[in-house]
């Protein structure tokens, strides 16, 4: 994926949708709504995007059809210049900066910018991580009024659990503890027994060792590691997290963090490889999600660990 190309859909919206197609239906074009490969294409000067028909369950349907972009009315040029900034941006890129631009208002901004999350977002279960395993736990969260954020009881504070596989991929989970029930649970569902478990000594951890290949924890009070005993990873992976929500988020809900994870996650993930295939990675990954207004403004909704 090349600047020049994401300049070059951004003002031209029968590239954008000639992309988008490419991409979404590489293998043949076919109706989300039946699965249908049998189609053609309807020509109503009205109609501003290009509009199929489907020729078994007689629906019609668009590229954005049965994606996070279904029921937009923003370009599909600006949700590609979108979706490319956020692949690219190690530390994020807020609504804010896309409002300014894209020239779109801030309400359509966010909301866009948190469809995109949810379609970055691994499905619960993708596979099990393997070989070595780092696990580590932290809290994420800002100051209380006129108190300094000290300690892990603060009720500011957001229970984060990470799992990095070393050379691989990375799954973090927003918790409402870190006690020794919840760490072990996130374990059991998502390492592979035949893996090899790093933390640090924190005393929840502790058990591990039976139900894994073996389980190994550095004292941070002494060293940082030992060997190849030690969490570094998942710490770059804290880091950036952290910068990424001082430098560009500020704040982020707790309500809305597993998103905000989903989006460090997928970029943690994609890491090694090319710009162009995470790109591709990104558009193909909005496949059969859906984010509603009503859900995602919801104060009281959380969507930990779980698809929408």
């Amino acid at each position: 994926m090349q600047v020049s190309l994401v300049a070059k859909v951004l003002n031209d919206e029968e590239a954008a949708t000639d992309l988008l197609e490419s991409l979404r239906w590489a293998d043949g074009r076919f109706c989300p709504h039946c699965g249908s490969v049998k189609s053609f294409r309807l020509r109503v000067a009205k109609i501003k995007r290009r509009r199929y028909k489907c020729s078994d369950c007689r629906k019609q349907f668009t590229v954005s059809v049965g994606t996070i972009m279904e029921d937009s009315h923003i370009p599909f040029g600006k949700w590609i210049y979108a979706i490319y900034q956020m692949c690219i941006a190690k530390k994020g890129i807020s609504a804010k900066q896309l409002q300014r631009e894209l020239g779109i208002g801030y309400k359509a901004a966010w909301f866009m910018c948190h469809r995109i999350r949810h379609g970055m977002t691994q499905q619960p279960l993708a596979g099990l991580l393997g070989g070595t395993v780092e696990m580590d736990e932290t809290y994420v969260g800002g100051r209380q009024h006129g108190r300094k954020n000290v300690g892990r009881t603060q009720s500011t504070k957001t229970p984060v659990v990470s799992l990095v596989e070393r050379g691989g991929n990375a799954r973090s989970f927003v918790t409402e503890d870190v006690k020794g029930h919840t760490l072990k649970s996130l374990a059991y569902a998502n390492i592979e027994i035949t893996a090899d478990v790093m933390t640090d000594q924190f005393v929840a951890y502790k058990g591990l060792a039976g139900t894994f290949a073996s389980h190994q924890a550095v004292n941070h009070s002494k060293q940082y590691a030992r060997g190849i005993v030690h969490v570094n990873f998942a710490e770059s992976y804290f880091s950036l997290l952290k910068r990424g929500i001082v430098g560009t988020f500020h704040h982020i809900s707790k309500d809305h963090m597993q998103r905000y994870l989903g989006e460090f996650d997928f970029r943690w993930n994609n890491r090694k490889n090319t710009v162009a295939s995470t790109f591709a990675k990104a558009v193909k990954g909005m496949e059969g999600k859906r984010l509603r207004y009503s859900i995602v403004n919801s104060r009281t909704y959380r969507d930990i660990g779980a698809g929408i």
